[in-house]
């Protein structure tokens, strides 16, 4: 965990402290991936907990309650996430950001499961252990599955005394509404471009603009985004992108087969946004580096065969996770595009 509030974080921290000695039963942080949510979410629990809060309600970091939160062992304190975000201690759901960890299993669960929730009653029902407040993170919000949303439900219906329920979510509509609606929502949002890059800055990356760019301004996102290894990957990616050809979608796609499906589609989805956004507003988004390949794909695609695209790469991040056959699905993807976007080239 951070040992501070990322800078464009400041003043979203300056308004929830209005919060403060009025604070509601459940609290709902929402916005886009990338931006630190879930450290937010985090810092407001260890505040909430901490035995010498500052003057700008920030914890103090040195009393016992924080040594104990800082190790994620705050007998206060509950942390609810999926079972795969387990094996690294300090993941966080968002954007690389206590309780036990849930049992291992061959596949990690992608979900927070009904069992998760149940799990919370007996902390719940016991006196908090330092009379005061009992806080319970739950990231991302929205990897709750049917049954563990229901159950989590009651709780927040018959809260129990000096408990504080934080919510993280970066798909808002994705909630019950019932859930939303029994929740104090507080919105943190994209910090401005010059903050972002300010922020990279001190982070050492190259091509700072680049990958802020394709994260569409999230900074942690662009971050993560420099370190990764499917850079060079990528890159190939969107070479194929502007010069599609038929023969070269099934040799693409060999080389792309054991690349994580919902990362490709991420990409292909920012690659048909922009063609999509600038055959109408002449504006690029994620990659105004190929703005000249873009703008000559743009040129020869009809908005429906766009339209058809992106439908169709919808359809397959619905089965992203569980794809009958990975390569297959590269092909089936790349060989469409080929087939409507060849001649714009």
């Amino acid at each position: 965990m951070h040992s501070i509030l990322y800078p464009w974080q400041q003043a979203a921290w300056a308004q929830i402290q209005q919060l403060r000695g009025r604070w509601p039963h459940a609290i709902l942080l929402h916005g886009p991936e990338g931006i630190g949510k879930t450290l937010f979410a985090e810092f407001l629990a260890q505040s909430l907990l901490c035995e010498a809060v500052q003057s700008d309600g920030q914890a103090c970091g040195s009393c016992a309650s924080c040594g104990w939160f800082l190790q994620y062992a705050h007998p206060d304190y509950r942390r609810v996430r999926p079972e795969i975000l387990e094996s690294d201690p300090d993941a966080d759901g968002d954007e690389a950001a206590a309780g036990k960890s849930a049992a291992k299993s061959a596949k990690p669960s992608k979900e927070i499961v009904i069992n998760q929730v149940r799990a919370l009653s007996e902390f719940l029902n016991i006196s908090t252990h330092r009379h005061g407040v009992r806080a319970i993170v739950i990231y991302p919000a929205e990897a709750m599955n049917v049954a563990a949303a229901n159950a989590l439900l009651k709780s927040l219906e018959e809260p129990g005394p000096n408990t504080v329920f934080i919510l993280v979510t970066h798909s808002i509509e994705a909630l019950l509404p019932t859930m939303v609606s029994r929740c104090h929502q507080f919105a943190l949002t994209m910090p401005d471009r010059a903050a972002a890059l300010a922020w990279l800055a001190t982070q050492k990356i190259a091509r700072p603009e680049q990958f802020l760019a394709e994260q569409g301004g999230a900074p942690l996102a662009a971050l993560e985004a420099s370190q990764s290894d499917s850079v060079l990957l990528q890159e190939e990616f969107l070479q194929f992108l502007h010069r599609p050809a038929l023969d070269g979608a099934l040799k693409t796609a060999d080389k792309m087969q054991k690349t994580a499906i919902p990362l490709l589609l991420s990409w292909m989805q920012r690659w048909l946004y922009d063609v999509f956004s600038f055959k109408l507003t002449g504006k690029i988004r994620y990659y105004p580096r190929y703005q000249k390949e873009i703008k000559q794909i743009a040129s020869g695609i009809a908005i429906a065969s766009l339209l058809k695209l992106l439908a169709a790469n919808t359809q397959r991040r619905a089965v992203a996770d569980h794809p009958l056959s990975a390569k297959l699905l590269i092909e089936d993807m790349l060989l469409e595009y080929s087939t409507l976007c060849g001649t714009a080239h």
